[in-house]
């Protein structure tokens, strides 16, 4: 009967258990037939000392033979060579056929798919099962014990595999190569070679499997041990439909997919958190069948030079599991926006899809295109989408302005799912319903809070009623708030989005003297969009160091694209004074750090508010490019006395004799200097026991007069006469 005739007589294996049981029969006949060489040419079983010494008489035997002839072979005879490699032959070719037989029928074989997964020959899957023998049946490591002529080697050593597989010297020297580190065994980390102690020659050094290639065998689907930390193998399945990509996406990505490329192609995924990257990777994996095994290479990289082991066995585990591989934080391996070329190669053999996500652009260098690289953007959500987002997940909701967080937190997909679930808890921690203020609360909290690093942060506290200002100043800023609340209509809408590549934001320059309103003026805005807002001190920022501006101006606009907060820069005029005409080279980098600056405002998508007591001081070019620039005038008496009437709360107990409209006429001070007199009279009231009186207002206003270093005129600060 003929091989073809065999091969379609065959019946499939089981189930996968049953084709290893086979696969090890075959080497099983291997080593019946070593021990029988063995006792046939000295090995003797009765011996109690043997392996622990070297008798004169096998001395003399090892002497008579040729070069490179082993103890196994028949040197007086054996009337049984050809029976053995026939039953070889026999359980082998069984083997295969029932193994053919199991792909035609679709049974999954661990072993079949190992074998093609890394491209083994036969000879090469004979070495592996040798190994594989001792590791999962103790009879074995007794009976390699007993081979080598040694009690303490219990697993095969590279010479005692060499051995079984051929009785050939010049087969074995070429078989050598099988155990080399470049070999496929080795390279791919499936086999393991002891390392050589001083006393061990190569062929005698251990070879066992890595125990990752056990389990797997034995059917366990968990990854190697080593990358647990930072690994993660999603199963083959039909993924949750995706709630962070558009449909229009996905089409696109598949039309590429469905290219036909000798290779898969090589996608890189550029983009933040929360884009959907990883909802992506799963539908490329699911397309193709296969599992997604995710690698955080942030995590990896920190492995330092591990780096090549661990990745080789990365790639192990992908090619085992049939898995697309998927890259995370790629950025973490980039060496001056390129990867090591050995870890760019390997990646480029590896045959199932591969893709890679991180932040940074980035290309190959001699990248022969051996398969194609699609650089895929995910960009951030516009408004639109980001209302969409939200009201998919909080659509059964009822009361919620989805608008203001919409617009005002150019958050991903995902940092919105966050905030919904922290908006929840804080909502059930209180004991209610889901609340706008819950929402904004937690829009806040999962802004980028770094900046809070580079500048001081403020706490909203003030509203439209605690600050006194003319009415037109007021109208002002209450056009600056509406104009960030209706974004989304002018840019979105209205198309205005498509004739402006810059300047979407809002910048606007507070002008006055201190005290006059400016900050209270951004904390009120910030209060009324639900931002937060983060004071910086321009002074601190300029350096006298060429580019030294810049690079810290970079920093602050860097965090604050992604905080989400109102920029307030104060002491503005540290920098934003007129531009000089060019006399030396300090002027003319005092120039380009004001045009930088000008140029970072220009791309800040976010509300910036530049402070400043001179305004005169500023250049008109640069006052041009704002959006509002807003004079807070010294108060008037009508609005010093108001001032003094909001300042006091309500809960502060006041004497009749307390006369605002005259301490307004008496005192032409800023609103600061007023807040400063109410509060330190409340303090000389509370440690007299008493209400605050007039006697403590003029006490508190002398005081403030001294410390501003105001002329000191008695008659200012004597109690009026009674009526």
């Amino acid at each position: 009967m003929n091989s073809a005739v065999r091969e379609n007589s065959a019946i499939p294996f089981a189930d996968n258990m049953s084709h290893l049981r086979a696969a090890l029969a075959v080497v099983d006949v291997r080593v019946r037939w070593a021990v029988v060489r063995a006792r046939a040419n000295g090995l003797n079983p009765q011996d109690e000392f043997r392996g622990l010494y070297i008798a004169d008489e096998h001395v003399d035997k090892l002497l008579d033979y040729e070069i490179g002839q082993h103890v196994w072979l028949a040197h007086n005879g054996n009337g049984h060579q050809a029976y053995w490699p026939e039953m070889i032959a026999q359980a082998r070719q069984q083997w295969q056929a029932q193994m053919q037989a199991s792909r035609s029928a679709g049974i999954p074989l661990r072993l079949a798919q190992l074998c093609r997964s890394f491209d083994l020959t036969d000879t090469e899957t004979e070495a592996l099962l040798l190994v594989l023998a001792a590791e999962i049946d103790p009879r074995y490591a007794q009976i390699y014990v007993y081979l080598q002529d040694d009690v303490t080697r219990k697993r095969p050593s590279i010479d005692l595999i060499l051995n079984l597989l051929t009785d050939s010297f010049r087969e074995k020297l070429q078989l050598r190569r099988l155990f080399g580190s470049n070999g496929r065994l080795q390279h791919h980390r499936l086999l393991q070679v002891d390392r050589l102690n001083e006393s061990q020659v190569w062929g005698q050094q251990n070879v066992r499997l890595y125990p990752h290639i056990i389990a797997y065998l034995l059917e366990d689907d968990q990854l190697g041990e080593q990358l647990h930390e930072f690994s993660q193998l999603h199963p083959a399945a039909q993924p949750p439909p995706p709630r962070r990509l558009a449909p229009q996406f996905l089409k696109q990505l598949q039309r590429q997919e469905d290219k036909v490329h000798f290779l898969p192609p090589v996608f890189a995924f550029l983009g933040g958190y929360g884009l959907g990257k990883l909802e992506a990777a799963q539908q490329l994996a699911h397309w193709h069948d296969q599992p997604l095994l995710e690698v955080d290479m942030a995590v990896l990289s920190q492995q330092e030079n591990y780096l090549e082991d661990v990745m080789q066995r990365v790639w192990r585990d992908g090619r085992l599991h049939q898995a697309a591989l998927y890259l995370t934080h790629w950025d973490a391996v980039l060496v001056d926006g390129r990867p090591p070329r050995r870890l760019f190669s390997e990646l480029l053999a590896y045959p199932h899809t591969v893709i890679i996500a991180g932040q940074s652009q980035w290309q190959p260098t001699n990248h022969l295109q051996r398969r194609p690289i699609f650089n895929i953007q995910f960009n951030a959500p516009d408004f639109a989408e980001r209302y969409r987002i939200w009201r998919a997940h909080l659509g059964e909701e009822t009361g919620l302005d989805l608008t203001a967080v919409a617009n005002q937190f150019r958050f991903t997909p995902g940092q919105i799912e966050d905030t919904i679930a922290t908006a929840r808890d804080l909502a059930q921690w209180h004991g209610r319903s889901l609340n706008n203020a819950d929402l904004l609360a937690a829009s806040r909290a999962h802004s980028n809070q770094n900046l809070a690093t580079l500048a001081t942060k403020i706490q909203p506290r003030y509203t439209w009623d605690d600050i006194v200002l003319p009415q037109d100043t007021m109208n002002q800023l209450y056009e600056m708030v509406n104009m960030v609340r209706h974004r989304p209509t002018v840019y979105g809408r209205w198309g205005f989005d498509r004739k402006l590549a810059l300047g979407k934001g809002l910048s606007a320059l507070f002008a006055g003297d201190s005290g006059t309103g400016k900050t209270m003026a951004a904390d009120i805005m910030a209060g009324a969009l639900g931002l937060d807002l983060y004071k910086v001190d321009l002074s601190t920022l300029v350096s006298k160091y060429i580019g030294e501006t810049e690079k810290n101006l970079d920093r602050i606009f860097t965090e604050a694209a992604t905080s989400n907060a109102i920029l307030f820069f104060d002491e503005a005029d540290a920098i934003f004074g007129k531009r000089s005409e060019v006399k030396d080279s300090h002027d003319r980098y005092a120039n380009i750090e004001i045009s930088y600056l000008l140029q970072r405002m220009e791309a800040y998508d976010g509300v910036v508010i530049l402070a400043t007591n001179l305004r005169a001081n500023l250049d008109e070019a640069f006052t041009r490019r704002l959006h509002f620039a807003i004079e807070f005038p010294f108060p008037e008496a009508a609005d010093r006395e108001r001032i003094w009437q909001v300042n006091l709360p309500v809960e502060t107990p006041v004497a009749d004799d307390v006369d605002f409209q005259s301490l307004a006429e008496r005192y032409p001070l800023a609103g600061g200097n007023i807040r400063n007199i109410i509060l330190a009279a409340a303090f000389l009231a509370a440690e007299a026991e008493d209400v605050v009186r007039m006697a403590y207002l003029l006490h508190a206003a002398r005081r403030e007069y001294q410390k501003i270093g105001r002329l000191i005129d008695e008659k200012l600060f004597r109690e009026p006469d009674p009526v």
